[in-house]
């Protein structure tokens, strides 16, 4: 079946597919399960059937693999990993896909903030796109990204800009073009982005914060207060404490 055979329902399904399956987040068998407790949410059980949902979503995997083998390296995909992972050497939260809102990702950020500082670190600030910021890069009518940058418990211009132009220096010396005049109340954007990613069951999983958690207290030297009060910083060797570590992964 073409979509241009498909019914209303049968379209936001697809659509549904389409996204998840391009994310590259989640197994085949974990797209299979969201999908179909998709379909039976919305009531459209009688109409759209498993099978048709299993079809589409194999269908896709296929078209993505296929064209996969094409990618060349560094895509932009990659660059963003790369970029994420310098920022969070940086004391940079760096966040994939942080939930589905702004909201939710600034929720996700706390969470990591609060380990951090369980472990003596206080981060310099935090940046992240969330589900739908990747549901439009994804797209192939509007290939952009748009980046969320803030600092935690901060409410100085002067902070948010400083943490703006680490991410966006970051993100340009990665080679990418980012468009931002510095306006602290605008998202970074990074226009013409094309997302590459496909799922592999051994491969780095990026909805995974506590890779964020150890990247960021081994390149950071935690805070250790003495008995008199002052602030003692060693690295987390010296400190010789294990992490604490909280995460919840998105999709469950």
């Amino acid at each position: 079946m073409g979509r241009i055979d498909m019914t209303g329902n049968e379209e936001f399904i697809y659509e549904a597919i389409f996204t998840q399956v391009r994310m590259g987040f989640l197994s085949i068998r974990d797209i299979k399960e969201n999908i179909n407790e998709a379909i039976k949410d919305n009531g459209f059980d009688e109409e759209i059937s498993e099978k048709w949902a299993a079809e589409n979503i194999e269908r896709e995997y296929n078209k993505l693999l296929i064209e996969s083998e094409k990618w060349k390296s560094p895509t932009d995909t990659e660059k963003l990993i790369e970029a994420f992972d310098e920022l969070c050497k940086q004391n940079i939260i760096a966040l994939h896909n942080a939930g589905y809102t702004t909201s939710d990702g600034e929720s996700e950020v706390v969470e990591v903030e609060k380990v951090l500082r369980e472990n003596g670190v206080v981060s310099d600030g935090y940046c992240f796109y969330h589900e739908q910021d990747l549901s439009r890069a994804i797209s192939p009518e509007d290939s952009n990204l748009y980046m969320a940058y803030q600092k935690v418990d901060n409410s100085n211009d002067s902070v948010t800009l400083e943490v703006g132009r680490k991410v966006a220096k970051v993100l340009t010396d990665k080679g990418f073009k980012v468009e931002w005049n510095e306006d602290v109340n605008r998202k970074i954007l990074i226009p013409d982005f094309k997302w590459q990613h496909i799922y592999r069951e051994r491969k780095r999983d990026l909805l995974n914060y506590d890779q964020v958690v150890e990247m960021m207290l081994r390149h950071k030297q935690p805070t250790i207060h003495n008995s008199n009060g002052e602030d003692n910083s060693k690295s987390t060797s010296e400190a010789n404490h294990k992490p604490k570590f909280w995460w919840k992964k998105l999709w469950e």
